[in-house]
């Protein structure tokens, strides 16, 4: 009888523990991006997208080409001359995407580090720009159509935070990888 009773309270007791603890608080695990859960939320919740303006168009004179992968038929180039960091942590500049026939799409982008995501503010098209409306979406990985993935990790915001200004994102991409990478999948520091 008191095994009985010793049981039911127990029993009793987690309960009551299992009901006080539906308030929880977020997961604190890291993300992708090195915070935890509960940081990336308060960031996205205080966060305020700057003003953007579209650079001059861009010129083949200032075009930098990066690797994506050896599988790629297309080739891709960032232009030096519209790289910048602004103050509400996005690092923007012009990507152009040619073919191998040599025609190319062109677009005027932003990655945000803290939260991995990219946006695409225009087109580009016979030397004009056109913009656009979009919202920002996640960077996933991806074995194909991984520019995004390039830029993120190797280039614009090594360590998941941003290039300290555009200097040092061209010197990234003269150099092919940035200098302070740590390169996930070997385990070293470029």
């Amino acid at each position: 009888m008191a095994a009985r009773l010793c049981v039911v309270l127990l029993a009793g007791v987690a309960l009551a523990a299992a009901a006080q603890n539906t308030n929880q608080l977020p997961p604190v695990s890291p993300t992708s991006s090195g915070q935890s859960v509960w940081e990336e939320q308060q960031e996205k919740l205080k966060w305020k997208e700057g003003e953007v303006r579209l650079p001059p168009y861009p010129k083949d004179a200032d075009l930098i080409e990066f690797p994506v992968s050896s599988d790629a038929t297309f080739r891709f180039f960032v232009d030096a001359a519209s790289i910048s960091v602004s103050a509400d942590g996005v690092v923007r500049y012009t990507l152009v995407a040619r073919s191998p026939s040599g025609v190319g799409n062109i677009s005027y982008e932003g990655i945000r580090c803290a939260t991995k995501s990219y946006k695409v503010f225009a087109q580009g098209a016979g030397g004009r720009w056109s913009p656009r409306e979009s919202e920002w979406r996640e960077i996933q990985a991806r074995t194909i159509q991984r520019w995004h993935n390039v830029l993120y990790f190797e280039y614009l915001c090594p360590r998941h935070r941003p290039i300290e200004n555009a200097a040092e994102g061209i010197e990234a991409l003269r150099r092919g990888g940035h200098p302070g990478l740590v390169v996930p999948q070997y385990g070293y520091t470029r």
